[in-house]
């Protein structure tokens, strides 16, 4: 007996937009196809959904922040939905500010973002925080605190404020796996 069959056409055009977008780039000190990120964050939101333009949303949420890719290219081949939910999700950058310098502010302003955010956007953002978590937790059980010496801000207890803000900010998912894993991870790493 063969799967049931699911128009995933959306999801399907996501994931070459994506593959296209990210190219050639990796992800930052893991020496692996920078692809595998989105790819994760994916898969963890389709534990909590099957829509497809949620699921697009995931594959797409990084397109904006690291890639020449505007939200307004998402908006024209995905639609105003899958564009909303990608720009809730990425970290708004001052022009002509460093990335280290903008760190907390652009944080703070995500997770006050996604605390008002509608449970969509808080899905697809679990799915990408939750996959980072375990990318964290993976490397810090290697490397300790030495990890943290490949983000901009190198100060662990910034990283825990930030990851327990996200969390409260997602607290109203926490009766799914993906949220109890994201909050289980936070106090492996920063306890």
């Amino acid at each position: 007996m063969g799967n049931n069959h699911l128009d995933t056409t959306l999801f399907d055009k996501a994931v070459l937009f994506a593959v296209k977008a990210h190219a050639g780039t990796e992800r930052r000190g893991k020496s692996f196809p920078y692809i595998v990120h989105p790819m994760e964050a994916a898969s963890i939101v389709a534990t909590m959904t099957s829509d497809q333009e949620m699921l697009a949303a995931a594959m797409l949420h990084d397109t904006v922040e690291d890639t020449d890719v505007t939200i307004d290219d998402i908006r024209k081949e995905f639609g105003d939905r899958v564009a909303m939910l990608v720009e809730t999700e990425s970290d708004k950058f001052v022009e002509g500010v460093r990335d280290e310098e903008s760190w907390y502010e652009r944080k703070q302003a995500a997770i006050t973002r996604l605390a008002s955010a509608p449970m969509d956007a808080k899905i697809v953002a679990l799915g990408d925080k939750l996959s980072n978590a375990r990318a964290i937790y993976r490397d810090y059980m290697i490397q300790g605190d030495e990890l943290w010496k490949i983000f901009h801000i190198k100060e662990k207890p910034a990283h825990k404020w930030h990851y327990e803000g996200l969390a409260e900010s997602l607290r109203e998912l926490s009766g799914t796996y993906a949220y109890q894993e994201f909050e289980y991870l936070i106090h492996r790493i920063f306890d």
